[in-house]
């Protein structure tokens, strides 16, 4: 199952990038042999200043046809590492061939889109700096490929 990591605004240069690409990475080596990955990320702009609306709507452009849409939403299910490694093996065991998570900007997801998803997840009710969620998503997902891989990575 590919892996879309659709978010708003760009990732530069710096420790945020380093850590990121380091988690896709190692997401891609362990994912492979699972039936998980690649994961890429596709970044949108909206330099017009359209807000949520605008940025939902440059995100329905790249979201892939037919992807399981899960959103990173303060106001989604809080799950532990383990319930969200299950859930990635329960959407590629179902065949679903591609999973697109999308990331907004400062002010969130617009209602619309959030509504149309599959699942929205959230890493606690605090508010964390978009480019920080991306890392964050990065490592995640590595450590739920290592836990269907049964790597000693996820320790209890």
């Amino acid at each position: 199952m590919r892996v879309h990591i659709c978010a708003v605004g760009r990732l530069r240069t710096g420790p945020e990038r380093v850590l990121f690409d380091d988690y896709v990475t190692r997401f891609d080596r362990t994912g492979r042999a699972h039936g998980l990955g690649p994961a890429t990320l596709i970044e949108v702009e909206d330099k017009k200043g359209g807000g949520m609306s605008a940025e939902a709507t440059l995100l329905d452009r790249v979201i892939p046809q037919g992807a399981v849409l899960a959103v990173l939403d303060e106001r989604g299910k809080e799950i532990t590492s383990p319930e969200f490694a299950d859930t990635l093996a329960g959407w590629r065991d179902a065949g679903r061939s591609d999973l697109a998570l999308v990331i907004g900007g400062a002010d969130g997801i617009a209602p619309e889109l959030r509504a149309r998803a599959d699942f929205a997840l959230s890493f606690g009710r605090m508010v964390w700096p978009h480019m920080l969620v991306r890392v964050m998503l990065a490592e995640q997902l590595y450590r739920a490929a290592s836990i269907l891989a049964g790597s000693p990575y996820h320790r209890v």
